[in-house]
């Protein structure tokens, strides 16, 4: 008895054998053209998995690299990337990414599997091309999982019709749109001390009102039994301050939507703004109310939006000079500051102030590609549809900005106009998503339409 526990002990003190885990190989992400054009660093987002980018996607980036809109620039950035990475070694070799903390990756010249996508398709063309390429390195790395990641969503279908895994580049994608942070909160029985104390003293602390955890620059809807008041949590003195619908350059807030977007508008501690709404909100024409009235604290007023020309041609392909083929992009954001100049009278002096500041370039309205490489100091800068730009391109802008500039971005995040953007990944719904919270930043979304009953109508039912 005493040897059979002794074996026991013995067998308890032997080193068990180690068990050996199955490494799962790493992953190839085959590259699209679009996914480059939306991020040009988009190489190094996929951990320490590898990246394969098709000879074609090279050919179609040598078509882009010239031009001054943004998707031109992030072809240069990457091929110059290219470049830097090749520069001691072979394309057609993994090369590694970031110093070895990452994947490797490689050009792919290889087209040819025992699946051909253009038979299959029956066309010749260069995103069956990229299909065969990833294709033929499904066959050449059968243990590996290869994967095809693209923005294109018909491509991605094509892909998943061979058997090929496709995914959408995720980068950059917020995860849901429907809980975007809006910049508005509608408290009801809230006490009617708090709303008394704020119509009184136009200010109230936070417990009068029952709010515990406030959020920088956040607007409230205060009722209680038919009393009810607008208000602003401010940061900086930690208080609910009372706002009032007041005209700001003769434009009136309709509703308390707009009250809120012209205060984060005209609010100089406010320096970045975002309005998010469905058209006819009024987002523009409030941005540029709000502008105009703060022109005094500015050296300037600039407002721009993003060129997406009809049918993605470039808009060297219109006839004209160069202020021809721009001003039919640029003719809303006239539309809205002529709106506000028949506000008065025509030999009223602010009408005139008006013409006057857009013949000197005190008010200025360009195409957003004209701003590349500038440094933007003591400018109110106005960005009108900015769902139609990329979160990189959101980023480019902002960090343009100089001191004492303040930057209003408005924009739709369901009416994207260029192909390979949607509601989750558009540069606006990203901003919206990660700068939320910040003393710098006020977001309004504004959903009540305001144009007319008629434009109403087209949104609620069509």
């Amino acid at each position: 008895m005493a040897k059979k526990k002794e074996q026991a002990v013995e067998e308890v003190k032997k080193p068990k054998a180690a068990v050996k885990r199955a490494v799962a190989p790493k992953k190839i992400f085959v590259l699209d053209t679009s996914v480059i054009l939306y991020n040009h660093s988009s190489i190094n987002n996929f951990d320490d998995n590898d990246v394969a980018i098709p000879i074609t996607v090279l050919e179609e980036l040598d078509n882009f690299k010239k031009g001054n809109d943004t998707i031109n620039f992030e072809a240069r950035e990457f091929i110059r990337i290219m470049d830097r990475l090749s520069d001691h070694a072979s394309l057609q070799s993994w090369i590694p990414l970031g110093n070895g903390s990452k994947g490797s990756f490689k050009v792919v010249i290889n087209e040819k599997s025992s699946l051909d996508a253009e038979k299959v398709f029956g066309e010749h063309k260069a995103d069956h091309r990229i299909l065969n390429a990833a294709l033929a390195l499904k066959e050449e790395f059968p243990d590996r999982k290869v994967v095809m990641v693209t923005k294109d969503v018909n491509l991605r279908i094509k892909a998943k019709a061979l058997n090929l895994p496709a995914e959408d580049f995720l980068t950059g994608k917020i995860q849901n749109v429907d809980s975007l942070y809006s910049g508005i909160t509608r408290l009801e029985n809230v006490s009617k001390s708090g709303i008394d104390r704020l119509y009184v003293e136009g200010l109230c602390e936070l417990k009068d009102v029952g709010i515990e955890h406030p959020i920088p620059n956040h607007y409230y809807i205060f009722q209680n039994n038919g009393s009810s008041a607008l208000g602003f949590y401010n940061p900086r003195n930690q208080l609910i301050e009372r706002l009032d619908k007041h005209p700001v350059s003769k434009i009136t807030p309709r509703n308390a939507e707009q009250v809120f977007a012209l205060h984060a508008v005209t609010n100089p501690n406010i320096r970045l703004v975002t309005l998010q709404g469905i058209a006819g909100t009024g987002k523009t024409l409030l941005a540029l109310a709000g502008a105009w009235d703060q022109r005094r604290n500015y050296k300037q007023i600039f407002m721009a939006r993003p060129i997406v020309p009809l049918s993605n041609k470039d808009i060297g392909f219109l006839p004209g000079d160069a202020k021809s083929k721009i001003d039919p992009y640029m003719q809303p954001l006239y539309d809205n500051l002529k709106f506000i100049q028949n506000q008065f009278g025509e030999h009223d002096k602010e009408f005139q102030n008006i013409t006057a500041a857009l013949e000197s370039e005190k008010l200025v309205i360009q195409p957003l590609a004209y701003i590349r490489g500038r440094s933007i100091s003591n400018v109110f800068f106005i960005v009108d549809e900015a769902q139609n730009l990329t979160p990189h391109e959101v980023k480019t802008i902002i960090t343009r900005a100089g001191e004492g500039t303040k930057i209003i971005f408005t924009g739709d995040i369901y009416q994207i106009d260029t192909p390979y953007l949607d509601a989750q990944s558009n540069g606006l719904s990203y901003l919206i998503d990660r700068i939320k919270h910040h003393e710098l930043y006020a977001h309004v979304r504004l959903e009540k339409g305001e144009r007319s009953d008629l434009a109403n109508l087209a949104n609620q039912l069509l």
